[in-house]
């Protein structure tokens, strides 16, 4: 399975005798897979098979499903409540008053508001096996088919950046590691300037102090290990990428390890090149967690 966003929308409709409906389905990045419905009422028992269709397709991202239907009512007969209607237009009128409005509210403006129009089940077979039912799953997994196709291309230029940056950490990595300013020859002028500099301000500094003075900017000086862990995240990051399996929280770990080690390179170095580089790397691994967010 390549690597996919999470962002895309499908859409797809149908038409089954009197009825007619259109299926839209947008998708955006989420921690989580979070499903916000709208479909018509009494589509109760309807709304878990779409779910479950869902869930078997895709593993993150927030997704909004509107299904907009205009059919008879399947096995429901229709009622006016009259205190809902009678309620609402004393109200549209007060409102009208205060506006100064000179039109009256239209009848159907106060027939479509909600609880005005009620519906009453009348039919007691199983609501899955109705035909319209299965004409609009069929219709919203080929929704659903436009959406995952759209991830799934988002997905390949997400990894095109992605790959493109994981190479920019690495080659930043390399010059870290071959910087001139890690020499030995290098460090021990560092340590050397920096031993004057205390001896210039204090003349009752023990050989003891020294040592540990010595020691401290020694260990200050050393990235190795930072340089050693960048490289393991760039393979990790290189293996997850071609990965088959969803791998966008694993990456986002990834990402927050990389700005571990580029933070502690730039706080040990002492040389302005280093630094230099350090904070081009922090900048490479900002751009790269930025679009991992997407990634499913």
């Amino acid at each position: 399975m390549p690597l996919k966003s999470m962002t895309g929308f499908g859409r797809a409709g149908g038409q089954d005798g009197e009825a007619a409906w259109s299926w839209e389905v947008r998708s955006v990045n989420n921690r989580g897979l979070d499903i916000r419905l709208r479909l018509p009422p009494g589509f109760e028992e309807f709304e878990l098979r779409v779910r479950d269709a869902i869930a078997k397709r895709l593993t993150r991202g927030s997704l909004a499903v509107n299904l907009a239907l205009k059919a008879p009512a399947i096995g429901s007969d229709l009622r006016l409540n009259e205190a809902a209607l009678a309620k609402l237009a004393e109200l549209a009128e007060r409102a009208r008053v205060l506006t100064g409005r000179a039109e009256p509210v239209p009848l159907e403006a106060l027939l479509a508001m909600k609880g005005v129009i009620e519906t009453s089940e009348a039919q007691t077979a199983d609501e899955s096996a109705s035909p319209l039912i299965e004409a609009l799953l069929k219709t919203f997994q080929a929704a659903l088919d436009s959406v995952a196709a759209a991830r799934l291309a988002e997905g390949a230029r997400l990894r095109d950046i992605l790959a493109e940056k994981v190479d920019e950490v690495e080659m930043l990595t390399r010059q870290a590691e071959t910087a001139p300013e890690r020499s030995p020859e290098a460090i021990a002028e560092r340590i050397r300037v920096q031993l004057q500099r205390l001896l210039n301000e204090s003349n009752a500094l023990d050989e003891n102090r020294l040592y540990q003075e010595a020691a401290l900017i020694a260990t200050k000086a050393d990235i190795e290990e930072e340089i050693k862990r960048l490289h393991a995240h760039v393979a990790a990051a290189r293996e997850l990428i071609d990965s088959d399996a969803p791998v966008g929280r694993k990456l986002e770990f990834l990402a927050q390890e990389f700005q571990r080690e580029a933070n502690t390179l730039c706080s040990k170095s002492n040389a302005a090149e280093i630094t230099k580089v350090g904070l081009r790397l922090k900048s490479a691994i900002d751009q790269f967690r930025e679009q991992v967010q997407n990634v499913e």
